[in-house]
Parts: C-alpha cells; sequence; structure tokens
C-alpha cells in the first residue's frame, strides 16, 4: 500500500513538473510530454518506494 502511495505521489510531482516548469520548445524529451513526464515521476516514486521498503 505504501509503495502504490510513493507511485502516485511521484505521478502527481512529475505532472506538476510538466505543468509548471515544463519545455515549450518541445526539446526537452521529459518534460516537454505530460505521458513521459507522469510515468518518469511515478517510476522515480516507485523507485523511492521501493528504498522505504520495511
Amino acid at each position: 500500500m505504501t509503495k502504490l502511495l510513493f507511485v502516485a505521489v511521484g505521478a502527481a510531482a512529475g505532472f506538476a513538473y510538466y505543468h509548471f516548469i515544463g519545455c515549450s520548445t518541445g526539446t526537452c524529451p521529459i518534460s516537454s510530454n505530460p505521458y513521459i513526464s507522469t510515468m518518469y515521476g511515478g517510476l522515480m516514486g516507485f523507485t523511492l518506494g521501493m528504498v522505504k521498503e520495511d
């Protein structure tokens, strides 16, 4: 359950990064696409969730 929370928060942070900072020119591979940015954030959240494993 905790890992799912980490993934959800990471995905939300990834989307927020795209929305507020982003890359308007389209040359940034991660931050120019909301889907990739959200998936990348979820992956980072999953990674952090694995580290916090009890």
